[in-house]
């Protein structure tokens, strides 16, 4: 696994719980009693804890030949800027799976799914991104309402500064490097903060 500089950790931006998920009444941030070493938010009725984890984003980096396809968001965050299809994955769905269904949602396209690439944790948001290698089977497209354009692209093709998410160009940019050293089949894990 490949490996690159973390920097600084930093707190995540999220909104605390405030009420419990079972009674409703409003949670109190202590350690649990159960030996847990983190503040958590605990009902103080029915004594609850109330875990705040990581979300999952998983996607696809869907290639045909030489060309890898890229979505135009619809939607905000970053409406109108490119990214690989992806999104957070559903509870009942494995990686792949969540992945795939993302694919179908955004691309429309007809693929067969590869191997996990990159693992990428973004810590200050509290999301892990996954990306699997995906060939397509077709230029035929019919992407989802939440993308404008569905569209394969060559690396010199590629409109780096219209990248929707890091996330998104520093895979694009390790699938390249790794498709140009013949070194496809690695996991790159590595965390942005």
């Amino acid at each position: 696994m490949s490996t690159p500089a973390a920097t600084a950790p930093a707190m995540p931006v999220r909104v605390p719980i405030k009420h419990c998920r079972n009674c409703g009444t409003a949670v109190v941030y202590r350690l649990p009693d159960d030996g847990d070493t983190r503040e958590r938010g605990v009902c103080p009725a029915c004594a609850t804890v109330h875990y705040e984890n990581p979300t999952n984003v998983v996607g696809t980096i869907p290639v045909l030949g030489e060309r890898v396809l890229l979505c135009k968001r619809n939607i905000e965050p970053r409406w109108g800027k490119w990214t690989l299809p992806a999104g957070f994955m559903e509870l009942g769905e494995s990686l792949r799976e969540g992945a795939a269904r993302e694919t179908d949602e955004e691309a429309g396209a007809r693929y067969e799914m590869g191997e996990l690439f990159s693992v990428i944790s973004v810590v200050r948001v509290g999301q892990v991104h996954l990306f699997y290698t995906a060939r397509l089977l077709s230029e035929q497209f019919d992407p989802g309402h939440e993308t404008l354009e569905a569209r394969l692209f060559a690396e010199n093709e590629i409109p780096w500064d219209e990248i929707a998410f890091r996330t998104v160009r520093e895979t694009l940019r390790l699938y390249f490097e790794d498709r140009r050293a013949n070194t496809l089949g690695r996991v790159h894990a590595f965390d942005i903060n």
